[in-house]
This record gives C-alpha cells, sequence and structure tokens, in this order.
C-alpha cells in the first residue's frame, strides 16, 4: 500500500483529495491546523483506509519538520505528497495592501509548499521513487487587478514546480502542478476575513468547481504508470474563461 501526504487536509480540496485518495487504496498523512477536523476527516474514511494525523502550520519550519519526524515507520517513506495548504488574504490594491497579509500568503502558499517538501524529499531521493504535486491556481498565471500577492506567490508555485521537476529528474520523482480555477471552498471565506455573504457571492450566478472535482483529478494523476507524468493542468468550470471571466446566468 502507498502512502500519501496530503497538507491542508482539514477543508476543502485537501479533504476531498483525502477521500479520493483513501478510495484509490492509499495509506493516508493528513495535516492540518484543526486538529477535531482531521479527526472528523479520519472518521469519515473509516478504518479500512489507515490514516496518520499530523497537526502543524506549514509556515513554522521547526514544526513541520518536527511533524515529519514522528511519522511512524509505517507511514515515513512517502509516495506522493499534495501540497495544498495555502491561502489568500484581502483583494486590495498594493498601495492599500495589509503587509500581514502579504507575509501570510508569501509564508503559507510559498515557504510552506518549501518547508513540507524539503522534510519529505530526503526519504524520496532516498528511494529514487515519489510523486509531488503542488496545487497552483490560474491566478499563478493571469494577473488580475487587486490580486498582486497572491498571483505572485501562486506564480512562485509555478516556478518552484518546473524547477522541482528539473532538479528532481535524476532521481525519478515525478512533479506536477494543478491549477484551478473557481472552486467553491472556504477559499474565499478566509479571502474575505469571514465575511460569508461576500464570500458566497464570489460563486453565484453559475456553477463554480466543487473541491471533489479537483481530487478526482488528482487521484487520476497519482494512479498513472510509473512513466506517466501530467506535469501541468488547469481545471476551470466550465462558466469560467480567464481569471475574471465568468459567464453568469
Amino acid at each position: 500500500m502507498k502512502t500519501a501526504f496530503i497538507t491542508g487536509a482539514s477543508s476543502g480540496i485537501g479533504w476531498a483529495a483525502a477521500v479520493a485518495l483513501g478510495r484509490a487504496g492509499f495509506r493516508l498523512v493528513l495535516a492540518g491546523r484543526r486538529r477535531e477536523r482531521l479527526e472528523e476527516l479520519a472518521r469519515e474514511l473509516g478504518a479500512e483506509v489507515p490514516t496518520h494525523l499530523l497537526t502543524f502550520d506549514v509556515r513554522d519550519r521547526a514544526a513541520v519538520e518536527a511533524a515529519v519526524a514522528s511519522l511512524p515507520a509505517e507511514f515515513a517513506d512517502v509516495d506522493v505528497l499534495i501540497n495544498n495548504a495555502g491561502n489568500a488574504h484581502g483583494l486590495a490594491p498594493i498601495q492599500q495592501g495589509d503587509p500581514a497579509d502579504w507575509d501570510a500568503m508569501l509564508d503559507g502558499n510559498v515557504k510552506g509548499l518549501l518547508y513540507v517538501s524539503r522534510a519529505v524529499l530526503p526519504a524520496m531521493t532516498r528511494r529514487n521513487s515519489g510523486h509531488i504535486i503542488n496545487i497552483g491556481s490560474i491566478a499563478g498565471h493571469e494577473t488580475y487587478a487587486n490580486g498582486n500577492v497572491y498571483c505572485a506567490s501562486k506564480a512562485a508555485v509555478a516556478a518552484l514546480t518546473k524547477g522541482m521537476r528539473l532538479d528532481l529528474l535524476p532521481h525519478h520523482i515525478r512533479v506536477a502542478e494543478v491549477n484551478p480555477g473557481a472552486v467553491e471552498t472556504e477559499f474565499s471565506e478566509v479571502r474575505f476575513k469571514g465575511d460569508t455573504q461576500r464570500a458566497a457571492s464570489v460563486y453565484q450566478g453559475y456553477e463554480a468547481l466543487r473541491a471533489e472535482d479537483v481530487a478526482d483529478l488528482l487521484a487520476f494523476m497519482v494512479t498513472r504508470p510509473p512513466h506517466v507524468n501530467i506535469a501541468e493542468v488547469l481545471i476551470l468550470p466550465a462558466a469560467q474563461g480567464a481569471a475574471t471571466v465568468i459567464r453568469k446566468e
């Protein structure tokens, strides 16, 4: 049985990915900041899916390293890493941006991805085997007004994914990126700092992607034969033509 390590597993795409990969026969390391949510997910998965829970913030390098080092032997050799944890904070022009929001996005979306990858990679490089999927965004490929730092953080994910793929090629480690468009999760609620009405308005008038749609794609990618790497995917709802172009009924 292969082991998949999923960050940001306590909600949204991470939660759905855990369900999809559990069904696909993976043993799961579920990482997130909300222990009670991870425990709820483990209960939903059931006893037939072996799980190990890790509670940490990807922005805390020491906590990441300690958590990965604590993995029991049966979970320590990670076959698949899904770097899903990330965030968007605020939607303001650059001159009005909150530096605390900038730190949260750059530390979570970029440095957090690096910290987790760096902690997991020694086992992969030792075995010359592994698969890493970074969750990017259409925002990393199309900068939009007021998206400045969030778009920059996801553009960094795109560049890092390509750099990782080159550096890890000699170790037979596949590296890929999935770039979702509009997905109805807690994403907008976090971006708008708990303003649920404003967050809900983002998804009104059309059918957005569901977390399960992205999870289905992830499950397909990680179950391809070893000689196949689906290296980069843009996944959009049918109503979306570009980052800020959405057909509403």
